[in-house]
């Protein structure tokens, strides 16, 4: 198969009509190797209108969504960023120019990612999702979809910086981006989108006694 061609169909028929307009976000995503970040044997499916496995119950985003929600992030070069279950994400950040930590819970993720993260420039970390390793991060991006807002996640920004995740409740949900600011957090949704619920960031349920 080839793949470079297939990143540029992917590019100009997924990313480009959606209303992704950045030329420096456009040229990450068109050198970043997307088919190195799914397992082998879903490498095929890599620039497809699908969510291809990685390992266990972790996936790639939608193209367009990834690239929709990179984009509201309006990252820029030398700023710190984290991917917290988005190793694919922090390949097109270190592209751009940016210190970039992706954080995973499952190692049979980085079995298949890291080579490609390690060559991206990339450092890794092993942790809970909910516990971010770091803090004072100008972004944190997650391609995986959550509840709620994880406050863990807000408290390791800098004033300033911004959380761009996915709030699913059952089969729809909606891209948030988020800014901590000195007094408060701001929201703002920016597109529909439903990925797959990570798991182990869903609350545990309440029981009445």
């Amino acid at each position: 198969m080839d793949f470079a061609a297939a990143r540029k169909v992917m590019l100009d028929s997924q990313v480009r009509v959606n209303d992704v307009t950045d030329r420096q976000l456009h040229a990450a995503i068109g050198a970043v190797e997307r088919e190195r970040f799914c397992a082998a044997d879903r490498a095929f499916s890599a620039y497809a209108d699908v969510e291809p496995e990685i390992a266990g119950d972790r996936r790639l985003m939608l193209p367009r969504d990834v690239a929709k929600l990179l984009q509201g992030l309006d990252a820029r070069a030398g700023e710190k960023a984290l991917a917290i279950a988005a190793p694919y994400a922090a390949a097109v950040l270190a592209h751009m120019g940016l210190s970039v930590t992706a954080q995973e819970s499952d190692a049979a993720v980085f079995d298949v990612v890291g080579a490609a993260l390690a060559e991206a420039g990339v450092a890794t970390v092993g942790a809970p999702l909910s516990q971010p390793q770091g803090e004072g991060y100008d972004l944190i991006i997650s391609e995986g979809a959550v509840i709620e807002r994880p406050e863990s996640w807000i408290a390791a920004l800098r004033p300033g910086g911004r959380l761009a995740v996915v709030e699913r409740d059952g089969a729809s949900g909606a891209a948030i981006l988020y800014v901590r600011g000195r007094e408060g957090v701001s929201r703002r949704e920016l597109f529909d989108a439903a990925p797959e619920l990570l798991a182990e960031m869903v609350p545990a349920p309440a029981f009445a006694l």
